[in-house]
């Protein structure tokens, strides 16, 4: 799919919020169906997701205590019609360690938050196995 680019949003998320769900109604109050979201900062506590093939499913896993958000990136798509932020998190830890992976929530210390809209078509995220992915690119045709 080919896209132009839409709007662009820096933001800085407050302090105790929720950074996918703050993500997501930020996204549902603009308007936004597609973008492509880098953040950077520090969270008190994330939980990330490792996705095993072998299972089918997620492997979860909680770092507690403060982080720094070394990187964040993902894109906006919908799901079920509404906005989905899907994030993928890189996070540093205090000894120069670093752990990462889906980013299923994370409770924010500092996040500053970069969201560049995509104007076009909007992938729809649809079930697949046990995930909800795009619809393949097709080059067949």
């Amino acid at each position: 799919m080919e896209y132009e680019k839409g709007r662009i949003f820096l933001l800085r998320v407050p302090e105790g919020e929720e950074l996918v769900e703050y993500i997501k109604k930020f996204a549902e109050k603009k308007g936004i169906k597609m973008a492509v979201i880098s953040a950077i900062g520090s969270l008190k506590r994330a939980k990330l997701g490792y996705f095993n093939i072998g299972w089918g499913r997620y492997e979860v896993f909680t770092a507690t205590g403060i982080h720094e958000l070394i990187a964040a990136t993902g894109n906006i798509s919908l799901k079920d019609g509404k906005p989905f932020p899907h994030i993928h998190a890189l996070l540093g830890e205090h000894d120069g360690s670093t752990v990462g992976g889906h980013l299923i929530e994370g409770d924010v210390f500092v996040a500053e938050v970069y969201i560049e809209e995509l104007k076009g078509e909007p992938l729809e995220r649809v079930p697949h196995g046990n995930l909800a992915l795009w619809k393949a690119e097709d080059l067949s045709n």
